[in-house]
């Protein structure tokens, strides 16, 4: 959280030396309306679209959910009127959670169509996605994506630009596919994706910045397919970054475990104990072949994943990273400042 409101007085402190430097009588001042005022309206216009609208449900087959008929499935929201006048309206069908920023605790309605049945996807990912940005106001879309792209959930700093709060919210609820398929052209078909759209007031969006085809303090609508999920190791510790959200609340910047200001997860010596994380870990790889019938590896409680390569034979191998504990009291190496190797 400090880096943010490192960022955020910088940019304040931007914005008083240009506000100072020019003629009082040359601009209009702009004063940016409250945010839980705002909310109140979004929130409301929110609800009043979710009880007016409906999406194709009948198009989409419930009795196999996961069956590759529903795999290219796309939301189309419509107005209950005339002849759609029996419709179900959406506020039957979503969820909701709550998020808070800057003390206002936001309702986030979100529509699971499909959950989807592979990897859980985290703030601290990248997702592999298709997805569609709709001013809920107009009806209009304002962003989105022909083919798949690679988009990272959080910001950090200068150097990663993450999505919006609402956005990235509401994504974390979905799962990525379960399996793809090579078309031989570059492009791949995935199968089991998350499927959903989610409704984003303007306050965990781009509130009085807007953006283009946007305007200031509008709630919009994101429709999302994800098709895969990309874990991140952000300060290359081997670590990969959802794993250092010990807390699990979403919010990677509160855990800090050596207390220095910087969060585990951009942090390459989690425990300040002067040796790198990476040199705390024990490392092992696991070979096996699905064409042969060998089944994939399991892997120990304190083992992860770090990536996988098909060496061209039908082998997979697959390198992981496991969480030393020299002393077996519950606490890694790489968080135990008490236990520190000798690295040559």
């Amino acid at each position: 959280m400090k880096l943010r409101k490192i960022s955020l007085a910088i940019i304040g402190s931007l914005i008083i030396l240009s506000s100072c430097s020019e003629d009082e009588d040359s601009a209009p001042v702009i004063s940016v309306r409250d945010k839980a005022e705002v909310y109140e309206e979004n929130i409301a216009e929110i609800e009043e679209y979710l009880s007016t609208h409906f999406y194709n449900y009948e198009e989409f087959n419930f009795d196999d959910i996961y069956g590759v008929d529903n795999d290219d499935f796309q939301i189309i929201f419509d107005t209950i009127a005339g002849v759609n006048s029996d419709k179900t309206p959406l506020i039957d069908q979503v969820e909701y959670k709550l998020v808070e920023y800057d003390d206002i605790e936001y309702k986030l309605y979100f529509l699971k169509v499909r959950e989807g049945m592979g990897e859980d996807l985290h703030a601290t990912d990248e997702a592999y996605l298709n997805y569609q940005g709709i001013n809920l106001s107009s009806g209009e879309t304002f962003d989105g994506t022909v083919n798949p792209i690679k988009l990272n959930l959080i910001t950090i700093g200068t150097s990663t630009l993450g999505v919006v709060d609402g956005f990235r919210d509401g994504l974390v609820e979905f799962n990525a596919g379960y399996d793809h398929m090579d078309n031989g052209d570059g492009t791949f078909t995935y199968k089991n994706n998350g499927i959903g759209a989610i409704f984003v007031p303007s306050g965990i969006g781009y509130f009085s910045s807007g953006t283009s085809g946007l305007p200031a303090y509008t709630p919009m609508i994101f429709k999302i397919g994800l098709m895969e999920v990309i874990h991140t190791d952000f300060d290359l510790d081997n670590i990969d970054s959802y794993l250092e959200d010990f807390d699990g609340d979403g919010d990677p910047y509160n855990d800090d475990t050596d207390g220095d200001s910087l969060a585990n997860f951009i942090d390459n010596d989690d425990d300040g104990d002067g040796v790198l994380t990476r040199d705390e870990l024990d490392y092992d790889t696991h070979t096996y072949n699905p064409g042969l019938g060998d089944p994939e590896p399991t892997l120990q409680d304190d083992e992860y994943e770090i990536d996988r390569e098909e060496n061209g034979n039908g082998e997979i191998t697959i390198n992981t990273v496991i969480l030393r504990d020299t002393n077996n009291d519950g606490t890694p190496d790489y968080l135990d400042d008490t236990i520190a190797v000798e690295v040559d």
